[in-house]
């Protein structure tokens, strides 16, 4: 891939600074609605519109299975991952309530299900189905690494060009918190024990048997952690490439990207270390329940919106975040000015 990193506009500091002292003239005291204002700040900065709009937002939900679910990893078999696509397409997840309820546009692109999914309603970018067990050898090459990443891109592309304003990645994959822990323990340095969580329900033995697999296949792969493709083709999914790919096109477009849980912030941050300033258009929707995480937010120094307990994946969190997005925009727009309204007190802002 011959354009990573790719132009990415620094963000206009000089127009934040605008931001933050016309908030100071609204009908409020100064600070007094607390991380919201810094948030519209943050979305006027990531937009270069003083007063931005995240309205409608996009859901990109990318599915992919994972070779290393034959190492019993995961409290549901390979199967599921398709027979989800298809609850999707039907509208029956929770993503799918979620997602109406903020009318927004939900796409589903199936990146590398091991089954074919094919259908009304799912995009078909399949690199291969599914990637190799990294137990045994690397889960794809670099070249389908790449390409799962252009898939990404081009998703963020479409739903750009559809009108969204806001994007929100979300993933389905059985075993891909099984990838994402090896992922960000190579690119963190933390040890596995400290990474690995419960998944989609595993029992304590299943959990020392997930810690194991992936300490022995860390040690057999050997990836660079100074290589974060080559550490996402060693260890990761093809779904966690193409929600890389997502984030860095939201970038570069200046789209913000509110990041949903676990594995979304995975790929956030291996597409902040092929792109730095990646990092400027991220918004974090939620604190996952999955102990990996912490550590994942503590890397990108990200501080989300909610937490609420969740490990659901499909970007849910990240929608359930999003009315705050639109909070923080509709203040900015509709909130009168101690001027406007004859409000005295103005002069102390």
């Amino acid at each position: 891939m011959t354009d990573i990193p790719l132009p990415i506009a620094a963000p206009d500091r000089r127009l934040g600074a605008r931001v933050g002292a016309y908030l100071d003239t609204l009908t409020k005291p100064p600070g007094s609605l607390g991380r919201l204002e810094r948030l519209a700040v943050d979305l006027a900065v990531m937009t270069g519109d003083p007063f931005p709009r995240v309205t409608p937002p996009g859901v990109l939900v990318f599915a992919a299975d994972h070779g290393i679910a034959d190492e019993g990893v995961s409290a549901f078999p390979r199967e599921v991952t398709a027979q989800m696509v298809a609850n999707f397409v039907a509208g029956g997840a929770a993503i799918n309530v979620f997602a109406r309820r903020i009318g927004a546009r939900l796409e589903v692109i199936d990146v590398g299900v091991a089954s074919e999914v094919a259908g009304e309603g799912v995009v078909d970018e399949k690199v291969r189905p599914g990637t190799a067990n990294f137990a045994r050898r690397d889960a794809m090459s670099r070249a389908e690494a790449e390409a799962a990443i252009e898939a990404g891109r081009r998703a963020a592309g479409r739903a750009v060009a559809a009108g969204c304003r806001c994007l929100i990645i979300g993933e389905m994959g059985i075993a891909n918190t099984t990838a994402s822990s090896a992922v960000l323990a190579v690119l963190t340095g933390e040890p596995v024990a400290r990474l690995v969580g419960r998944g989609t329900g595993i029992d304590d033995v299943r959990l020392a048997h997930k810690r194991a697999v992936i300490e022995g296949a860390i040690v057999a792969r050997a990836p660079d952690p100074g290589d974060p493709l080559g550490v996402l083709a060693s260890l990761g999914g093809l779904e966690i490439a193409a929600m890389t790919g997502a984030c860095l096109e939201a970038a570069a477009r200046r789209v913000p990207l509110l990041v949903d849980g676990f594995i979304a912030t995975l790929a956030a941050l291996v597409a902040c270390r092929l792109a730095p300033d990646v990092r400027d258009y991220l918004v974090f929707g939620h604190r996952s329940r999955e102990p990996g995480h912490d550590v994942a937010l503590a890397a990108l120094d990200a501080e989300p919106l909610l937490d609420l307990d969740l490990r659901l994946g499909e970007g849910t969190g990240a929608a359930l975040a999003f009315p705050l997005l639109d909070a923080a925009c509709r203040m900015l727009a509709e909130m009168a000015t101690f001027a406007d309204a004859g409000v005295a007190g103005g002069d102390r802002a």
